[in-house]
């Protein structure tokens, strides 16, 4: 483009090529700026890249309006005084005991630590149809009066949120509704209304007025997920947020959404029995808790019901023993649960035997064969192998591997292992049998239901003197004693 020679009072401009006219006014249209957002951890990127600079993620940069093209006027609001903060030792700061809030859910308050921290924002993510608001609907009418509550509703309508309370039996319950997804609005109205406990259902559907994309985008997510963060911390108000999944069982979103909140919730189905009655809810965030930590719900007509004893369903086992099962202990975070191993040892006809695994890492299964070959002559080279935990629970610890490998060999045998023996411990590659955290409140939590007998590391056996009830315990140290141990 180049100026024009007239006596036009605006300043016009020519296209070299087509040496068409066009006023200047007409060219400062303001444009929004957009940028590319890394849909896995949220950094910024100017253009587009195959890989992210921030994680290496390939593929994951995704274009939004960038930052700078917001309206920045308050863009630091949500209770902060604008005072600058001040450098002090760590010695100088008074640690602040603030009590817990119980929800009204057992099971809830296990995976929380003890209860609701005031302040706190928890992230709640899980399948479509699990059971994310029957529980949140559920946690608000099960708290008291003194901490009210407030259900902000993005995906659904008022009436069909009072539709799930009378199916539940809480249309009677003291709970404060709002249907709006401008975080905005949501954010005045909890100012207003001051509740104890605020939930957000869910952030994919909220949007921010001051930004161009839709809701559910990177930079939405993150800017509506900001403001509540700082309106917890400011007004000491719980928040609770529902985050979707991906198909892979990931929340949807940026990563730093995780990062922002002080808890992360998984909420999962199909987790304790083939009917899907049972929910799991386990922590894998918490900044005020242990993590890991596992509660267990049934889904009824009258909504999620606490499962107090989760091992007796997990050990919902036939009359008749048969070969091929063994009860271990796993733990999941401070609880103890018993649970069946199975497994399948078949000839194969194939020149490659299969090893599937389900609820437990199939390379390790390969490994344990391997051990089992090597130092106890055990071949299992031309045999298929299948192995089940029951209940669809998944163990991610090492204590289930001698348990693993007293099923292959029962069902290798056609021979049923007793009934009333419990096996855990950790099997290593040169055939020794190592000691698992928590050996005693494993023993004490089989001789609740009825064990009679326990094969486990010899480190992990009661010392000499002490007995755990009537439970015979059996120490092993190599795969050798393990073999003595089930003849």
């Amino acid at each position: 483009m180049r100026r024009s020679r007239n006596h036009c009072l605006t300043p016009q401009w020519v296209c070299w090529q087509c040496n068409a006219f066009y006023h200047r006014h007409l060219l400062t249209v303001a444009k929004t700026q957009t940028a590319y957002f890394c849909s896995d951890c949220g950094h910024e990127a100017s253009k587009w890249a195959g890989q992210c600079a921030g994680c290496g993620a390939w593929n994951s940069l995704r274009e939004a309006p960038s930052a700078k093209s917001r309206n920045t006027k308050g863009g630091r609001g949500g209770g902060y005084t604008g005072q600058r903060a001040e450098v002090q030792s760590l010695g100088s700061v008074a640690a602040e005991t603030t009590a817990r809030k119980p929800s009204g859910l057992d099971e809830l308050d296990r995976v929380l630590g003890g209860g609701l921290v005031p302040g706190a924002v928890i992230l709640l993510g899980g399948d479509p149809g699990i059971g994310k608001s029957t529980l949140l609907l559920q946690l608000l009418a099960a708290l008291t009066p003194d901490l009210p509550g407030l259900y902000v509703t993005g995906e659904e309508s008022p009436a069909q949120v009072q539709l799930r309370a009378q199916r539940l039996g809480l249309a009677g319950a003291s709970i404060d509704l709002l249907a709006e997804t401008n975080i905005e609005a949501i954010v005045q109205a909890a100012t207003a209304g001051k509740p104890g406990v605020l939930v957000v259902d869910s952030i994919q559907t909220i949007y921010a007025e001051a930004l161009d994309s839709a809701p559910g985008s990177v930079s939405q997510v993150r800017e509506t997920a900001a403001q509540l963060v700082r309106f917890a911390k400011a007004t000491n108000t719980a928040v609770v947020l529902v985050g979707h999944v991906t198909k892979e069982g990931a929340i949807a979103g940026p990563r730093v959404l995780e990062h922002m909140v002080d808890t992360v919730l998984y909420f999962e189905g199909d987790a304790a029995g083939s009917d899907g009655r049972y929910r799991m809810i386990r922590a894998v965030k918490n900044r005020f808790g242990a993590v890991n930590e596992l509660g267990i719900f049934a889904m009824t007509d009258a909504g999620l019901k606490p499962v107090g004893n989760p091992s007796a369903i997990f050990l919902a086992r036939g009359g008749a023993p048969v070969p091929g099962s063994a009860v271990t202990v796993m733990r999941e975070g401070t609880r103890p649960l018993l649970v069946e191993c199975q497994a399948l040892v078949d000839l194969s006809h194939l020149g490659n035997p299969r090893r599937v695994a389900v609820g437990v890492d199939g390379n390790r299964i390969a490994m344990l064969l391997a051990v089992l070959h090597r130092h106890a002559g055990v071949v299992t080279a031309d045999q298929d192998v299948f192995v089940n935990i029951v209940g669809g629970v998944r163990v991610t610890e090492t204590a289930a591997d001698l348990a693993v490998l007293a099923a292959a060999l029962s069902s290798l045998r056609d021979k049923p292992l007793p009934q009333d023996t419990v096996i855990f411990g950790e099997v290593g590659l040169s055939g020794e049998i190592r000691p698992v955290p928590g050996g005693e409140e494993r023993l004490a939590e089989a001789a609740k239901h009825g064990f009679k007998r326990a094969i486990v590391p010899a480190a992990n056996a009661p010392r000499k003197g002490k007995k755990i009830g009537d439970m015979q315990v059996v120490g092993v140290q190599r795969m050798a004693d393990v073999l003595d141990a089930l003849s």
